[in-house]
């Protein structure tokens, strides 16, 4: 189970990566077990892998993302302390095999449910996203639950006219 207090990093499992840099020969950087989440180049590289992997399995997987809607003088962006509470309340959320990080940089965060959307004929985007959403309203300044948007998608789509 995923915790915010001090634990052993994914890194420290991964072969070429080392626990202080949390970075890959790659050079994409991982996500920790401390909270930390995948910048949005690693997180869209995942998110790559993820469709591909889909699309040969034919088995879908879901991608939630967080964001904050804007209002008159105020933008959307995700200032670091709510960020980093957000980031904590999808690790304690989520499952250790999902990936957890940034869609956009600053504004959306995201998670990419590996396994939740294979049971056939379900569709749980909605039970994922109100899991979430309730979390997120019991962690975070009511001003930021106001203007929170969480959506999930199911991917591949089940129209059959996307690639």
């Amino acid at each position: 189970m995923r915790t915010t207090t001090a634990a052993p990093s994914k890194a420290d499992a991964v072969p070429g990566v080392t626990a202080d840099s949390g970075r890959c020969s790659c050079g994409v950087a991982l996500q920790s077990q401390l909270g930390q989440a995948c910048n949005e180049e690693a997180f869209r590289h995942f998110l790559a892998i993820e469709r591909k992997r889909s699309r040969r399995s034919g088995r879908p997987f879901l991608l939630l993302l967080v964001g904050l809607k804007k209002r008159r003088g105020m933008t959307g962006r995700i200032d670091s302390v709510v960020a980093a509470q957000l980031f904590a309340c999808l690790w304690l959320s989520l499952r250790e095999s999902d990936v957890v990080g940034w869609f956009r940089e600053g504004r959306m965060a995201g998670a990419l449910l590996l396994q939740a959307g294979e049971t056939p004929g379900t569709d749980i985007t909605d039970l994922v996203c109100g899991k979430i959403r309730r979390s997120l309203q019991e962690s975070l300044p009511a001003d930021v639950v106001r203007r929170l948007d969480v959506r999930a998608f199911r991917l591949p789509s089940r129209r059959k006219d996307l690639n």
